[in-house]
């Protein structure tokens, strides 16, 4: 029995309760305040109340053909993500295709590839002129010297470069949705007559339509929320997507409004397609009566299984193997910022990213910084209203799994724009620190934190709590001792991706950053501009060993195997 003293345990009991509240309040703080700044801005002027902004965004061409521009690339996006996803997650989950948890690891790593990364290790691999596929194309045939056999400076140039960096999200949704389909549903349609088309046409395919309609959701929004990647390949192409003409309207002189009123569309568009994805996951959404099931059987591929695993790697070399060789080559390449000089090798990049180029290490420590204290915060943010949610323990705690989702709907350009008027101005003057980018980092990442702890603790029995006060334990103390070890692998991934996130964050950090709080992402961004290729293969490799070393050292800290 304990003796302390039940003043004492209220005292305990009201200090669980203020770190409950401070987090639902936090997490409204970070939401609501940008979005009513932005809000607020776009439907005025620097005279006040005003619709002008709206309207010029409603009828100036060069406002309205970005967007027109976005939609259809994210359309094509979302429909390529599909035709790449669905045959590997098939092949994945459904076949005995020799090495298929390799496979899904490698298609799983396209995350950790920034996709800004990605589209600069295809700009070396099929920029028009200096692209290496273009120049082996020029030396084996008689091609003349200024034609080329691919351009990725154009609208199918950026569709191919954003599915390369987005299927993974699609694949990762259909192929669970098809390993939960148990393998006695489809049994018994076999039993009955139906053949393998019939079954997967009545069965397998309606159990999965949540997932189909999830991952082109989920495809589109980011792609059409994505900056790098236009940041890129569009800008030199000499068109325009929504992101980067926010981010153009806050050149020199800055046009606050009009980026206000320009991040509109996006806000309304992610909001309804994450509202219609809910609307129609619900209604096809099927319930599986008796558990899991059995072991889904797989499908012998015979003789084709090789022949199907090298199509599988031939697919996976767009995205992995064919980017990581171009920026090896140009990281170790001599003479400049050649890409195809194959016969030397040197140390001249590295020479002078880390010895000569006086951002690469204020960077590295921003990056550092920012990816440990945001991994960490949010991660602890995530824990408090995850439990709230979970456990009811606050007055409309039932509201809080909504609030903390707020930020999945809004993206993070969008959120740039309303930190940076927000935290522009006293009293919360922190433009120009580290400060805002963290708030940003945070808020960006907190719903996919959110989600993972959540799923944990809700599959968590609270008798398990109740047991601990019993024996006299504080709520606070319960959650200490029993809660947080049985849920530490969820919140040792939540922290891992929240640091992923953080560190390859371009979209929000190119509103937001100075001189004094430039990231890697950013510095790869304005080497880019310049022409560096080198360097910017130095930074990007560097960028990715750094993210799996601290990935593999939370995780071992954690007491888990490294994945």
């Amino acid at each position: 029995m304990s003796l302390r003293s039940p003043r004492l345990r209220r005292f305990q009991l009201d200090s669980f309760t203020a770190i409950g509240t401070l987090g639902v309040l936090a997490i409204l703080a970070l939401v609501g305040l940008p979005v009513v700044w932005v809000t607020g801005y776009a439907f005025s002027d620097d005279h006040g109340p005003s619709l002008a902004s709206l309207w010029q965004v409603a009828t100036d061409p060069t406002l309205i053909a970005p967007l027109g521009i976005t939609l259809v690339i994210s359309a094509c996006v979302a429909v390529f993500s599909l035709i790449v996803a669905i045959p590997l997650a098939w092949l994945i989950s459904r076949t005995d295709i020799p090495f298929s948890r390799t496979i899904r690891v490698v298609v799983l790593s396209t995350y950790v590839v920034p996709p800004f990364l990605g589209a600069v290790a295809w700009e070396l691999l099929a920029a028009p002129n200096a692209g290496l596929i273009n120049v082996l194309a020029r030396e084996l045939t008689d091609m003349p010297p200024f034609e080329y056999l691919v351009n990725i400076y154009s609208v199918p140039g950026l569709i191919f470069v954003d599915t390369c960096y987005t299927f993974a999200f699609a694949f990762t949704l259909v192929a669970t949705a098809l390993d939960r389909v148990p393998n006695e549903l489809e049994e018994a349609s076999a039993i009955f007559g139906a053949s393998r088309l019939g079954t997967l046409r009545q069965i397998t395919l309606p159990l999965v339509m949540p997932a189909l309609l999830a991952s082109m959701i989920v495809a589109f929004l980011h792609s059409m929320i994505e900056f790098g990647t236009p940041g890129v390949l569009a800008l030199p192409a000499g068109f325009h997507t929504v992101t980067t003409r926010i981010w153009s309207l806050f050149q020199y002189p800055p046009q606050t409004h009009i980026a206000a009123a320009a991040s509109m569309p996006l806000l309304v568009i992610t909001v309804l397609l994450l509202l219609a994805q809910n609307r129609l996951t619900g209604r096809r959404q099927i319930s599986l009566i008796g558990g899991k099931g059995q072991r889904v059987a797989k499908l012998s591929l015979g003789a084709l299984r090789w022949p199907v695993l090298a199509g599988c790697l031939l697919v996976l070399a767009i995205p992995v193997f064919l980017p990581l060789w171009a920026l090896i080559r140009v990281a170790f390449a001599t003479g400049g910022d050649g890409v195809v000089d194959i016969g030397h090798w040197g140390w001249d990049n590295w020479r002078f990213v880390f010895g000569e180029l006086s951002s690469t290490w204020p960077a590295f420590a921003n990056t550092l910084k920012l990816g440990i204290v945001t991994a960490t915060l949010g991660a602890a943010l995530a824990l408090v209203l995850a439990y709230v949610a979970t456990r009811r323990s606050l007055p409309g705690s039932g509201l809080v799994g909504i609030i903390a989702m707020i930020p999945a709907a809004i993206p993070s350009i969008v959120l740039a724009v309303g930190m940076f008027v927000a935290y522009t101005r006293p009293p919360l003057l922190l433009y120009g620190t580290l400060g805002i980018l963290l708030l940003a980092f945070i808020t960006i990442q907190t719903p996919s934190a959110f989600q993972q702890i959540g799923s944990a603790l809700r599959g968590l029995h609270p008798e398990l709590e109740e047991a601990a006060r019993i024996f006299g334990a504080t709520r606070l103390r319960a959650i200490a001792d029993v809660v947080i070890p049985l849920v530490r692998p969820s919140l040792i991934a939540a922290w891992c991706f929240m640091f992923v996130g953080a560190i390859r964050e371009l979209s929000a950090a190119i509103l937001l950053f100075t001189t004094d709080t430039e990231t890697v992402p950013v510095l790869i961004y304005d080497l880019n501009e310049g022409g560096r290729l080198g360097p910017i293969a130095v930074l990007g490799l560097t960028l990715l060993m750094v993210t799996m070393l601290v990935v593999i050292v939370a995780n071992l800290i954690g007491g888990r195997r490294p994945s």
